[in-house]
């Protein structure tokens, strides 16, 4: 779990507030609430890591509102909707624009700290991820447009015959560019190269 993640609870209800905050906190979960989705929204800009927990059906913006626009500003952001009785149809939809999970009051507390744990962790599995490709996206930019060429060849299959074939260079020449590549995408293997590839978006087009 992230060390500096911090669980965003937002309802209109003051004691329902204080009591998931009471909670979190007691759980070791930092917390902090907000009366309504309109409070939260002033911070959002300055949220990069955490989750949200909100309740569905509160004034001016409601908990799907909520939903859609931390999604159109911070889309990677873990969001969880509490829903009373009779709002499954709400959950689906909170679901369908991208909530993680649904809490349908009343629930214990264990539900509720499940909840923002595993939201926490798919958070922070994400973040890794992207922190992974875009690190990935920076090594390929270093590439020559030579070694680009040479390793889109290699991702797809093709010995270096064909590749030097293709390129109208010799085979020598392509191990010297293989040699080079290998090293600035600081891969060990060629199946290094291909899951890199992979996540990089280039594998299956040869060009990104």
């Amino acid at each position: 779990m992230p060390t500096k993640a911090i669980i965003y609870v937002i309802d209109d209800d003051e004691a329902v507030r204080q009591s998931m905050e009471f909670l979190l906190k007691t759980a070791g979960i930092p917390a902090r609430s907000f009366e309504s989705a309109t409070a939260f929204l002033d911070v959002l800009p300055h949220v990069d890591s955490g989750c949200i927990v909100t309740d569905v059906r509160m004034p001016e913006i409601t908990g799907i509102d909520l939903l859609q626009k931390v999604k159109d500003v911070k889309p990677d952001l873990p969001v969880i909707v509490i829903t009373g009785h009779g709002d499954i149809a709400l959950a689906v939809e909170a679901m369908k624009i991208g909530a993680v999970d649904f809490l349908e009051k009343p629930f214990d507390d264990d539900h509720l700290l499940d909840a923002v744990r595993g939201a926490l962790e798919r958070g922070a599995d994400l973040a890794q991820r992207k922190a992974e490709v875009s690190g990935i996206k920076d090594k390929l930019a270093a590439l020559s447009n030579r070694e680009r060429q040479v390793l889109e060849g290699l991702v797809v299959g093709n010995p270096n015959k064909t590749i030097a074939f293709d390129l109208g260079i010799s085979p020598r020449t392509v191990e010297i560019y293989r040699a080079n590549l290998m090293t600035k995408m600081m891969a060990n293997s060629l199946s290094d190269l291909v899951r890199m590839a992979m996540m990089a978006g280039i594998l299956e087009s040869g060009k990104k």
